[in-house]
């Protein structure tokens, strides 16, 4: 059936859900055991984890043959579309949530503790001033919060090169420029590879030169909590670019046809949005 065809696809039934469910139970069994420091669940773990990756190829797998074999029409690229976009509207209200936990903190209750303190004196902690950045009342976490400019800013210089580069990337398959193509897309997933590297740097200089870690109190909590789970989607988005290139390599996507292309860059500039908002709120104020 050709992509023209106004038909809408409709695929043979597949066990890749049940073996996505499958691993899913192996992985929170098994993290549910190794919190309460059971070895088994490091086992179990390993399982989900080898189940998962066995799902993801097999079923994206199929989805890449069955596009590039021309079953896919205009409905089923709409759907993608809309599918793609409500994802990317969730991620924003995942991020939104912990921006506005951060703004609730530094703006309504350490402000509100700073003055509890001031009123009741020593009866629940010490004198606590409630300046950010802080750990809190009743903790005496000695830190030195992270600097915007440095490795931050040069972070910030990655990204945005990588979100110019994906474009440029776009830009030459649309052209149907395959050579312009893979270099502009692995310059990208180059980019995005060294911004791992980098942020996994400045980890390792806040816990042993900075003393900032997760149990430092409020701010070490909400640094960790909001630059780990946004180089979590880094880590995906390369791994997604890679993927894409690989299956550039292989001949895939035309200049008319590769939404899996594009949905690949909508998520990566929703990473480079976010990490703009992160250099700002978390970083620079």
């Amino acid at each position: 059936m050709s992509q023209e065809s106004g038909h809408y696809y409709v695929p043979a039934p597949s066990s890749y859900p049940i073996i996505g469910s499958t691993a899913i139970l192996f992985m929170g069994s098994g993290a549910a055991l190794t919190m309460n420091k059971m070895e088994l669940g490091y086992g179990l773990l390993a399982i989900g984890f080898a189940i998962l990756i066995y799902m993801l190829f097999g079923w994206f797998g199929t989805v890449a043959r069955e596009s590039e074999a021309g079953k896919y029409g205009e409905q089923v690229d709409l759907s993608f579309r809309w599918g793609m976009s409500w994802f990317i509207f969730t991620e924003v209200m995942f991020f939104c949530a912990f921006f506005g936990a951060l703004w609730y903190m530094r703006n309504l209750s350490i402000p509100w503790l700073a003055e509890e303190s001031t009123v009741l004196g020593n009866s629940f902690w010490a004198a606590y001033n409630g300046i950010w950045p802080t750990s809190g009342p009743g903790t005496h976490a000695e830190f030195t919060s992270m600097g915007a400019w440095g490795l931050p800013a040069f972070n910030t210089f990655l990204l945005l090169t990588s979100g110019v580069t994906v474009t440029y990337a776009h830009w030459a398959l649309k052209k149907n420029d395959r050579a312009g193509l893979k270099k502009w897309l692995l310059a990208t997933v180059f980019l995005g590879a060294l911004f791992i590297a980098c942020q996994a740097y400045e980890y390792v200089h806040a816990y042993n030169d900075l003393n900032l870690k997760l149990t430092t109190g409020a701010y070490g909590s909400t640094f960790f909590m909001l630059t780990g789970f946004h180089g979590f989607h880094v880590t995906i988005g390369t791994i997604m670019l890679t993927v894409i290139y690989f299956r550039c390599a292989a001949g895939h996507f035309t200049p008319e046809h590769h939404f899996g292309f594009e949905g690949v860059a909508w998520y990566w500039h929703f990473v480079d949005v976010v990490w703009l908002g992160l250099f700002i709120f978390v970083y620079l104020m």
